[in-house]
């Protein structure tokens, strides 16, 4: 004789499992798609900073004390004045989300691939937003001018001697996230006729999401 009220447990017990089991498929299925959804917001948003190319219009600056520079597509302006050390980059935004510049860290040596980044809490901090925007150009620019800073009298050998120096920038996309650091190197020309400073990208690190290294 079936007894139906066990069969009744069964088939309700059966239900509840395939629900559950859909119920967490679907569940599986949302954040899976919300992650990629995340992940595509976050690219739409990501900055990556390159030397601007040599075709690059000039980018034309000024600095806090009202000195004026120019410098022109895939350069640095690298000079020594009454003592201040200024230093500029002309930049291009190769990312799909707008650059803003935290802040920058220099070395008179020139570091290569087998140097880690420095300590983002050693960075100097920017003393107005510079911004640039994506797939265009803009610049970089700082100052030290202090004879008694720790960098300077590294950084014044390098440029009088006319060795390369490095600097590394730290920036994020414009909610304030995804950080990155890049090592650009400040290379001067040995053309006596074109003694101006190139600039070069050696690597890029990310420091809010896994970094490919």
């Amino acid at each position: 004789m079936v007894n139906w009220v066990t069969v009744s447990s069964f088939a309700t017990a059966g239900g509840t499992l395939v629900l559950a089991m859909a119920t967490f498929a679907s569940v599986r299925s949302a954040n899976q798609a919300a992650r990629t959804a995340e992940r595509a917001l976050q690219e739409n948003l990501r900055p990556v900073l390159v030397p601007s190319r040599p075709q690059d219009p000039d980018q034309k600056m000024m600095w806090v004390d009202k000195h004026w520079a120019s410098v022109a597509g895939g350069r640095a302006y690298v000079e020594i004045i009454d003592d201040t050390i200024y230093l500029a980059m002309s930049l291009r935004n190769v990312g799909a989300g707008i650059a803003v510049l935290h802040g920058w860290w220099p070395s008179g040596t020139w570091h290569l691939a087998g140097v880690g980044h420095a300590d983002p809490g050693a960075f100097r901090m920017q003393t107005r937003d510079l911004y640039i925007p994506a797939g265009d150009i803009s610049f970089w620019q700082g100052a030290i001018r202090e004879t008694s800073d720790p960098d300077y009298a590294a950084l014044t050998d390098a440029i009088r001697t006319r060795e390369p120096i490095t600097v590394e920038l730290l920036y994020g996309d414009h909610e304030g996230g995804q950080r990155a650091i890049s090592r650009f190197g400040l290379i001067p020309r040995k053309d006596e006729e074109d003694p101006a400073w190139m600039c070069t990208v050696s690597l890029h690190w990310n420091l809010d999401r896994p970094d490919p290294r």
